[in-house]
């Protein structure tokens, strides 16, 4: 598949086909994942859809989240590409307060561990998907997840604070990833006055990632990555930092990117078994990869030759995934769209 440095042209070309997979991932409730602690004989949720009304779909509730900011993310990107009605009435079916207060029930549960801290960004991440958009219903469906966001804006005050070191590891709870994600939600209710999740998002990135010099990047990737952790905290500090103190962070931190080295971090991965849920993470690293050395070429200098290094490492990751979006087994179906959505757009 061809594809120059036309992302948003890519991204109406495959919008249609990555919304009917999402409209139809987000009312599929089996096969499903559920974590669940039993405390007692016979404590353990009866189905999916009973415990969480809303994000019963997709598999397991970070992916049924992914896949309504999806199509919230569709429907604002690109209206004329997707069939907009038919998301206006699924997301209006779900976005209500009924259903999403069972879902605040889900995540503030016993123990504040469900979904720490990836689905937590996800939600959030929708969250300000909808809260941004200028849309009646767009803001309708905002005010619906408000009080589901300020309990996850708690759990993450709640958490940072007692959380010594970063996870740094290609999975869900890759840390600088879920900082990432929440951040824009983050600066936004801080710009309306409430600044101390910023404040402390961009303190602890300070903190873990602000000194890190010389990225072991050759080791990567692990087997079931679909995370880098050296884009991930690139990427995230590409957001935080002053461009050019940006410019000289990454300097240091991956110092030959210009030579498009380590050659292990330019190179798409290959993904033997797309069947295997653990294997075929690696759909996920390709495109991760590809949307995170976007970022990275946003944030530096006109001219600088990292950025062309990062445009083609993003050219080809995004080239290596996109044959797979739509046409998988259940084991990527279920979550990959949303990955190629936020590499075609943000």
């Amino acid at each position: 598949m061809e594809l120059d440095d036309d992302w948003a042209g890519m991204l109406r070309a495959e919008a249609g086909s990555y919304a009917r997979v999402a409209l139809a991932n987000i009312k599929r409730e089996f096969p499903a994942a559920v974590s669940h602690t039993m405390n007692a004989p016979g404590d353990f949720p009866y189905r999916p859809r009973a415990r969480t009304p809303v994000f019963f779909g997709s598999y397991d509730w970070h992916s049924c989240v992914e896949m309504h900011w999806l199509l919230v993310r569709l429907l604002r990107a690109v209206p004329d590409s997707v069939p907009s009605g038919e998301i206006r009435a699924a997301l209006g079916a779900h976005f209500q307060r009924p259903g999403l207060a069972a879902e605040e029930e889900f995540i503030c549960g016993p123990d504040g561990l469900r979904e720490r801290p990836y689905g937590w960004s996800w939600a959030l991440a929708l969250m300000h998907e909808t809260a941004t958009w200028d849309d009646p219903q767009g803001q309708k469906w905002a005010a619906a997840l408000a009080p589901l966001a300020a309990k996850l804006g708690t759990l993450f005050l709640g958490w940072l604070p007692r959380a010594a070191y970063p996870v740094r590891h290609g999975v869900h709870s890759n840390t600088a990833f879920g900082l990432s994600r929440a951040l824009p939600y983050a600066q936004a209710i801080a710009s309306s006055g409430n600044p101390e999740l910023l404040r402390m998002i961009t303190d602890k990135a300070y903190a873990w990632f602000g000194s890190d010099i010389l990225y072991p990047a050759m080791l990567e990737p692990s087997g079931q990555d679909f995370l880098s952790p050296a884009l991930t905290e690139a990427e995230l500090m590409a957001r935080l930092l002053p461009a050019g103190d940006f410019t000289e962070w990454l300097g240091v931190f991956l110092p030959s990117i210009e030579r498009s080295e380590p050659a292990t971090l330019f190179t798409p991965v290959t993904v033997p078994d797309g069947s295997d849920g653990y294997i075929s993470h690696l759909h996920g690293l390709n495109a991760s990869r590809a949307w995170c050395w976007r970022q990275i070429a946003k944030s530096l200098p006109a001219g600088d030759p990292r950025a062309r290094a990062a445009l083609a490492a993003a050219r080809d990751h995004a080239k290596a995934v996109l044959p797979y979006v739509t046409d998988s087994d259940y084991m990527v179906g279920h979550w990959l769209a949303a990955y190629a959505v936020l590499m075609l757009s943000d």
